[in-house]
């Protein structure tokens, strides 16, 4: 069995309104290409753009307040449970569902919202992605802690974009971690490989309640060959050779053999934008980021693919993994 545990649901009108490449995901289109690959389950959660910014500001790149919504992904977490639920029941039954949320603006009106919506459908862990809506992770310790106190009260995991570089504030996989030591009783999955810093990833091996996936995993290998700064600086970087993905996998694998959980982060494997009048294009597909996978020896496909993804989940109705 083969479970990815990254991928987006939903329209983020930020990435189509400035003509950068993804900006959309229906559940058909991720379920049809996943099956094709092979992919048995999902976990799934909401693009990051939401109504409560202003959509004219957008098309400036900006993301400030005054959208259609007052409340951070209270739309686009319902949407997106209706679409799993109601509008494709029959691929939704292999999706298990996360919410999105904000760590910092409205949290109670947020936690409301998804009291709601936990009473309507069931979701099983949390998502944040707080650099591209510049909202301090480092606030669920603070104004965010009810998001925790929740998690604690329904046993969900957290699983949270990371990143290293020093202009990203708001995302710091060293803030994630300092937030998961002050929370041992909640679960959290560190998103991205902790863009290879050898030293978190360490950490996440050392703490009992942290995680990392390798979502967008090849583009991020990439981004090593190349030389960007999204990617720990080689001083800090975990030892592979990164111009073979799956060799870096297997190596991530092999160190971490009970913390490395697979993701893909469709349809985010890829990455294309128009940024200060320069073109970036990293790309990859779903094929590629599975091929990683399957070229990894039957038990560690077994552990990254599966075991660890149910100790993060802890699901109490293991057969919600038996529905296809």
């Amino acid at each position: 069995m083969l479970i990815d545990c990254h991928n987006h649901l939903g329209v983020d009108l930020y990435f189509y309104s400035n003509g950068y490449h993804p900006y959309c995901q229906d559940l058909p289109a991720m379920y049809t290409e996943g099956r094709h690959c092979g992919v048995d389950y999902w976990i799934a959660f909401p693009m990051v753009a939401n109504l409560t910014f202003d959509v004219a500001e957008m098309r400036r790149r900006k993301l400030v307040a005054g959208g259609p919504e007052k409340v951070p992904y209270a739309f686009e977490n319902e949407r997106m449970l209706r679409e799993i639920n109601q509008l494709y029941p029959d691929y939704g039954r292999s999706v298990l569902p996360f919410m999105i949320l904000d760590p910092l603006r409205e949290p109670e009106a947020q936690l409301k919202k998804l009291r709601e919506l936990k009473a309507q459908f069931p979701f099983y862990g949390l998502k944040i992605q707080a650099t591209m809506i510049q909202s301090d992770v480092g606030a669920l310790l603070n104004e965010g802690r009810g998001f925790l106190e929740f998690a604690a009260e329904f046993d969900l995991p957290f699983i949270i974009h990371s990143s290293v570089a020093p202009e990203d504030t708001w995302s710091q996989a060293t803030t994630i971690l300092k937030v998961a030591e002050a929370t041992p009783n909640v679960r959290f999955c560190l998103a991205h490989s902790c863009r290879y810093d050898q030293e978190c990833l360490d950490r996440v091996a050392e703490l009992p309640n942290t995680w990392f996936d390798c979502s967008a995993h090849r583009i991020h290998c990439e981004g090593v060959v190349r030389g960007y700064g999204y990617v720990a600086p080689e001083a800090r970087r975990f030892k592979a050779d990164y111009r073979d993905p799956a060799a870096v996998l297997r190596a991530l694998a092999e160190a971490y053999p009970t913390k490395l959980i697979w993701g893909s982060d469709t349809p985010f494997q890829s990455y294309v934008a128009d940024i200060d009048g320069q073109y970036v294009s990293l790309r990859s597909t779903y094929v590629e980021e599975v091929a990683c996978v399957r070229a990894l020896p039957a038990p560690l496909q077994q552990a990254i693919g599966n075991d660890n993804i149910r100790a993060l989940l802890r699901l109490k109705d293991d057969r919600l993994l038996a529905r296809r």
